[in-house]
């Protein structure tokens, strides 16, 4: 079992995080669109989701959530294994803290938006997740052993096991 390589969890978290977002301003910016700018409008904010700012900090916070993503591919990687499945398992894991569990509240209680607005978006989000997973976590690799294996110190291994 490698060392998790925190350059490549970093460069597919950036990478995985654009890719979502991407997904994220199509979905919710061009599917979904009128129906946020609506709901906005019913709560007196027609302009929330306009301006550089509002896209910085969106891409910010993909970028930030998918490095988060990619360190735990790499962290449950030995265990489950590399390739898509576990990519997969990765971005419903990320999806259900970050999205389903936070919006299920406003479902449930009707909170400030519409509730089919609501579980619209959310599942379409299960797809940046996982998209952005898989990119993400293509881009991981781990760190080849350096170490010298040298005979006393494998025949000492091989003795303790």
């Amino acid at each position: 079992m490698g060392k998790i390589t925190y350059g490549r969890v970093i460069l597919g978290g950036i990478v995985g995080g654009i890719v979502a977002g991407t997904l994220d301003c199509f979905f919710n910016g061009v599917l979904l669109g009128q129906q946020w700018v609506d709901a906005m409008k019913a709560l007196n904010h027609p302009n929330a989701f306009t301006g550089s700012a509002f896209l910085i900090v969106l891409f910010l916070s993909f970028i930030l959530g998918f490095i988060l993503t990619v360190w735990m591919y790499a962290a449950i990687r030995p265990r489950f294994g590399a390739g898509v499945r576990t990519a997969v398992y990765v971005g419903l894991i990320a999806w259900a803290f970050a999205r389903f569990l936070p919006n299920l509240g406003n479902v449930i209680i009707g909170g400030f938006f519409p509730r089919r607005l609501v579980v619209y978006s959310t599942l379409l989000e299960i797809v940046e997740f996982v998209v952005g997973a898989i990119v993400g976590a293509a881009l991981y690799r781990e760190a080849e052993s350096t170490s010298v294996d040298y005979p006393v110190a494998v025949e000492a291994r091989q003795t303790m096991r």
